[in-house]
């Protein structure tokens, strides 16, 4: 059976033509997928018995609930979901006072191979549908609660480009879940083709992984940049006008010894001079067999003033969900793999 969910309104179009069926009827499915909670065709009431039973024929609603969830001290709570091929990614509700965040997944691993990260050392086994990122927010528990939405999961998003773009397309049309796009934030590590294709086919905030703004150190950090060097990027950007109310981000994890000196702080403002944009340090949470280390509270702050002091506005990110391996960098799921489709994992 085919997933109905993840389809597009013209992907529903093209369905409800196959099947001879009234042409509106795409646009009550798109809204019983996307806008209520149901899990089999037979609960979309709107529909004749006749249209659902067609449906019934060759597709299924595709809603699949969580697994396991693991909380964390700080309520951070870590979602693992399954995923086709018997394989399984994780998804990080983060709530605050008056935010309540997902962070998302768009691939089943990665490819990217970033020194610091569980999911690069999972290595990349497969993409996600745009009905697997979709699914991971509307089967959320807590989905009714949620503000934002940030792609910054397991995976690289912009080496799933076209079904992140699905994705972010059902969240934000009319006929899906009519979300605005300012309440969506996309990371990438700096696959500029792709970045392109993102900035120009949606209206949602973009993250660069950063890290260094030296091309050696970050080579050694993320090979990523033997392919994209990290001016290429900065320049792709200024080509773009992003108004006032898109953002564009940097997230810059620290290393104690590696990035954290004085020099790094003048060759960031010197490569991010005049973009408007912000820079967010993240804490490094440990992962095995890394050589790297974060550093000190102390000079996170250090760093942060130093920005502040050259006209780059930087915010410390709070790490959340590290009791759980939930925080930044450490989603993986490199281990499990569903062999019993009856056995709960």
């Amino acid at each position: 059976m085919e997933a109905l969910f993840g389809k597009t309104l013209e992907e529903l179009k093209d369905i409800v033509a196959e099947s001879n069926l009234p042409a509106f009827t795409a646009k009550q499915i798109a809204q019983w997928l996307y806008q209520k909670d149901i899990t089999t065709i037979d609960e979309m009431t709107n529909l004749s018995k006749v249209a659902r039973q067609k449906l019934k024929e060759k597709h299924e609603v595709g809603r699949i609930a969580p697994a396991k969830v693991q909380a964390s001290v700080d309520g951070t709570k870590k979602y693992l979901f399954p995923a086709h091929k018997g394989l399984f990614i994780e998804a990080a509700y983060i709530p605050e006072k008056d935010r309540h965040t997902l962070c998302i997944s768009s691939q089943v691993g990665c490819k990217m191979g970033c020194l610091f990260c569980m999911t690069g050392k999972q290595g990349f086994q497969s993409q996600l549908t745009a009905g697997e990122m979709v699914n991971q927010v509307l089967s959320l528990p807590e989905s009714d609660q949620l503000t934002n939405i940030v792609y910054m999961g397991m995976g690289e998003p912009m080496d799933n480009i076209d079904n992140v773009l699905k994705s972010l397309e059902i969240f934000t049309a009319d006929w899906g879940m009519a979300w605005s796009p300012r309440r969506i934030n996309v990371s990438t590590i700096g696959v500029e083709p792709a970045m392109r294709r993102f900035i120009e086919e949606s209206n949602a905030h973009l993250a660069i992984s950063l890290h260094t703004p030296f091309n050696g150190e970050r080579q050694k950090l993320m090979p990523i940049e033997q392919v994209y060097p990290i001016e290429q990027v900065i320049d792709a950007l200024r080509e773009y006008d992003f108004g006032r109310q898109r953002r564009i981000s940097f997230e810059y994890i620290m290393f104690d010894g590696v990035n954290d000196s004085k020099a790094h702080v003048k060759g960031l403002a010197k490569l991010l001079n005049g973009l408007r944009c912000r820079i967010n340090l993240i804490r490094f949470h440990p992962i095995p067999d890394s050589p790297l280390r974060g550093s000190s509270d102390q000079t996170i702050q250090w760093f942060a003033d130093e920005l502040n002091k050259k006209g780059l506005t930087t915010t410390i990110r709070r790490s959340r969900g590290e009791d759980i391996f939930a925080a930044c960098g450490l989603l993986s799921t490199k281990n499990m793999v569903k062999q019993n489709p009856d056995v709960d994992y």
